[in-house]
């Protein structure tokens, strides 16, 4: 069956069972072995970035799958790394439903999840399952009920849970569904901790032996000015890279649209322009000292190409995936390895 017609079908579910059933039907089809009989076969080029030798410079970005379960049928897709949560320390059912929202006509979504996933004890089970080889990132954040200024020990928690089994993790403080933590990427709040997290860097690269890299996701609701200031302080505490971009609560775009009123974070290709701006304003505050992973409006070869030319290493898709399917990994791995 084609990605197109799959779509059709899936589309005719509301978003979140839509989503479910995609996962469960793709596990179902890994582990019965029918999975690669219906992937497209990619040719990257491999990339070095953060010590780390990546198969191509194409990467799964956090949210699709919350929990690590489906790992081993995503990377069927030709992912050259995959990256896993939000995870939290303890589970959380996340917010009402519904909460996932398809605005078909302009390739978005809308989501307001509230990073609801099984804990961490959850994640690591998965991770330990696992029978991928290749780069496995682990995106951490804070329980809801948790209060902003205790935010950087939930943090820790994941990370000292995570640290062994993760290939890099990723500091998730953009996200737009979790009351407050944007506050957290500003001033004092992100310097305190920054801090406490490159402490427990350390002492996790002491305790097993091995150096993880650390990233911090941003969100795209910023002035230049902030984003600048974000990058000083990110170079200040070491950070070993920036994702960039979370969702935006912008809703440039997709005005008039059905559900464009919805809260949540709006993804997909009403986000690309927007976020190419911010990586390239990232990437001239931090002049190449670190590295960027472009997230947000990947949709076709030509957007990826974009955010690399405007300074990123990396790139990840998301709700590309849900509207191109599987060969959006290969035009993109394709097209990045011929730069």
């Amino acid at each position: 069956m084609s990605y197109s017609l799959a779509r059709k079908l899936l589309f005719r579910l509301p978003a979140e069972a839509s989503h479910d059933l995609s996962l469960k039907a793709l596990k179902l089809a890994n582990a019965t072995g029918v999975l690669p009989l219906f992937m497209p076969e990619v040719k990257g080029k491999p990339v070095e970035v953060m010590g780390l030798t990546f198969p191509n410079a194409v990467g799964l970005a956090a949210g699709l799958d919350k929990n690590g379960d489906y790992i081993d049928g995503l990377a069927r897709f030709g992912f050259g790394f995959i990256e896993v949560g939000t995870v939290t320390p303890r589970p959380q059912a996340g917010n009402p439903k519904p909460r996932l929202f398809r605005l078909e006509e302009k390739d978005a979504i809308i989501n307001r999840m509230g990073f609801n996933n099984e804990g961490v004890e959850h994640m690591l089970q998965s991770l330990r399952a696992k029978k991928f080889q290749g780069i496995v990132g682990v995106n951490v954040g804070k329980n809801k009920d948790t209060p902003a200024e205790e935010a950087a020990s939930d943090y820790v928690a994941c990370i000292k849970q995570v640290y062994e089994l993760a290939s890099y993790i990723t500091i998730n403080i953009s996200s737009p569904n979790t009351p407050g933590l944007r506050a957290l990427q500003f001033g004092q709040s992100l310097k305190t901790m920054l801090k406490q997290i490159k402490e427990c860097q350390a002492q996790c690269h002491e305790q097993y032996g091995r150096y993880v890299p650390f990233v911090v996701k941003i969100a795209p609701d910023m002035s230049d000015d902030e984003i600048q200031l974000v990058a000083a302080t990110i170079l200040e505490f070491g950070m070993d890279g920036v994702i960039a971009t979370n969702t935006t609560l912008s809703r440039e775009g997709v005005e008039g649209q059905a559900h464009c009123k919805e809260q949540g974070g709006l993804s997909g290709a009403p986000l690309t322009k927007r976020s190419t701006h911010v990586i390239r304003i990232l990437c001239e505050a931090l002049d190449s000292k670190i590295p960027v992973i472009a997230s947000g409006g990947v949709m076709s070869a030509d957007d990826a190409l974009e955010k690399i030319e405007a300074g990123a290493s990396l790139v990840q898709v998301y709700s590309g995936l849900i509207y191109r399917g599987p060969e959006l990994v290969r035009e993109v791995a394709e097209a990045l390895a011929k730069r």
